[in-house]
């Protein structure tokens, strides 16, 4: 069974994995087998096949979380196309060192100044299921402030390196790993689908009110401009991650840019 993955355009046009789903026993056994980094191991809570509660097992003994799930969930996190008894989410952990996450390649994700706990929880759930390699929010919430942004992301932070930081350590983090700095503000001058999305980025998003600070916009190689039609002066936080999240897939994925 072939592994699902992440994925990402390489600065040569290729295409290099980066946080994977593993599908099926063949594909988990041999990451056991290899010491490849499992942040998790996935088998319905009941009908499991012996192959699959074997393999649990012995992910189990490897420090590995088991998780066990309904039927129904189940089915969703292994996907449509897929009969595999079993699945794994491979890559760094939640709490992974933020140089380890910059250097995997592919996306970050950095909220400067978000005001709304929920909103900053509903932008890490789409930058998960979007397959980014990290997020990190630079603001000053309190225990309770993250408490209930981890909540609103229904948990994605489990499965996803996720933290609070200042908006200066992550982006000279990114910059000393090569990555690109994209900015998504109104002073923008190219939409999304003008810019390369792909390969090894910053993206950073601001403040529901307030935007980007401008000393974080001069940091920036690229500042993107989401297009606007209505009177209220911008999307919400979440919209703007996820209109530049589906873009950047959408160009991974071999769709044309304007």
């Amino acid at each position: 069974m072939k592994p699902a993955a992440a994925v990402e355009a390489s600065p040569e046009g290729g295409i290099t994995e980066v946080r994977r789903r593993l599908l099926g026993c063949p594909s988990v056994l041999a990451a056991l087998e290899g010491n490849e980094p499992l942040q998790c191991v996935v088998i319905p809570r009941e009908g499991a096949s012996p192959g699959a509660q074997q393999l649990a097992q012995r992910a189990e003994t490897a420090g590995v979380e088991i998780l066990q799930v309904g039927a129904r969930r189940f089915e969703r996190l292994r996907g449509n196309h897929s009969d595999a008894d079993i699945l794994a989410l491979a890559g760094p952990g939640p709490d992974a060192p933020m140089a380890e996450v910059m250097e995997r390649g592919g996306a970050v994700w950095l909220l400067t100044g978000p005001a709304y706990p929920g909103n900053v929880g509903f932008a890490i759930r789409t930058a998960e299921v979007s397959g980014a390699d990290g997020l990190y929010v630079d603001n000053d919430f309190d225990h309770q402030g993250r408490r209930e942004a981890r909540r609103a992301a229904m948990r994605a932070d489990r499965f996803m390196p996720m933290g609070w930081a200042g908006a200066d350590e992550v982006l000279s983090a990114a910059r000393s790993a090569g990555k690109r700095l994209v900015a998504v503000e109104d002073v923008g001058r190219a939409a999304p689908w003008e810019v390369d999305l792909c390969g090894s980025l910053l993206i950073v998003v601001g403040a529901e009110a307030e935007g980007v600070p401008r000393a974080v916009l001069a940091r920036c190689d690229e500042v993107v401009r989401i297009p606007m039609a209505g009177f209220v002066a911008s999307y919400n936080l979440q919209a703007a991650v996820a209109s530049i999240a589906s873009e950047r897939f959408r160009q991974q994925q071999g769709g044309p840019r304007s």
